[in-house]
């Protein structure tokens, strides 16, 4: 009876350092939120934070969100394999910063930019590269028409040619670096692009027959992805939008480690 007893016991223990290692399986991957502004301060921020770590939890990786403004240093990031930019604006990183986040890029690993990415660090060129294209000015929200480009990318199955999408459309400047893969457009036939911005002094007129709203690209030995989409607090509960994000954070977080 002892004996029976005792192999219960073992059989139950067992089972409990299973679970426990189970529980502590390594994710794929280690992601690092960055959200921080000094410019314009998005509403959709904490959707996007939110569902950002609902997708770290449905695909099997782990979401560290930077809100309270932890250094960012060369130690510090060697936690991560991706940098997600999600609606920063401005100039929100000192020199040591960048210099650490370059770093991290050319030592093999990614970036993704959403949204205002593009409207952050214009006086910091690698980063500017690194996006591809800056946000010059923008519209009022509207709804336009989607264009998918000839080139195929994981993450655009839930877009298609033509297909409806209301967003702030943003007008970009002219490509920084070469070799951009863009993925998305927008049909400026189907909304207004004309906007002009007194207190700026600026003004917009489109880009033409072809403009750009997400693109990727290897830099600097690591890899990069952009997308325009993401402005409304609602996009964060479409799935179309968040497979095309988990898209480009996979990409960008496994492609060269």
């Amino acid at each position: 009876m002892r004996r029976k007893t005792f192999n219960y016991y073992l059989l139950f223990f067992m089972c409990l350092i299973g679970m426990n290692v189970s529980a502590q399986e390594k994710k794929q991957f280690n992601a690092l939120l960055i959200t921080k502004t000094a410019g314009w301060h998005h509403e959709s921020i904490n959707e996007g934070v939110a569902a950002i770590k609902a997708l770290g939890e449905r695909n099997f990786f782990n979401v560290t969100w930077n809100q309270d403004g932890i250094p960012i240093t060369e130690k510090y990031l060697q936690n991560f394999q991706v940098i997600i930019f999600l609606n920063t604006t401005g100039d929100i990183f000192k020199d040591d910063e960048q210099k650490a986040i370059e770093k991290f890029i050319q030592s093999g690993h990614g970036y993704v930019g959403i949204h205002s990415a593009s409207d952050t660090e214009y006086d910091w060129p690698w980063y500017t590269k690194m996006v591809g294209r800056m946000f010059h000015i923008h519209p009022v929200i509207q709804t336009a028409k989607l264009r998918l480009t000839a080139n195929k990318f994981p993450g655009l199955e839930g877009f298609s040619d033509g297909q409806l999408w209301t967003d702030e459309w943003y007008e970009f400047s002219p490509e920084t670096t070469s070799g951009l893969k863009y993925i998305l457009a927008v049909d400026e036939s189907s909304y207004n692009p004309k906007v002009e911005w007194a207190d700026r002094n600026l003004k917009g007129m489109g880009m033409g027959n072809f403009h750009p709203i997400a693109w990727y690209h290897e830099y600097d030995g690591g890899r990069s992805f952009y997308t325009a989409l993401g402005h409304l607090p609602t996009d964060y509960n479409n799935p179309a939008f968040l497979n095309h994000v988990f898209a480009g954070i996979y990409w960008a977080a496994t492609g060269k480690k």
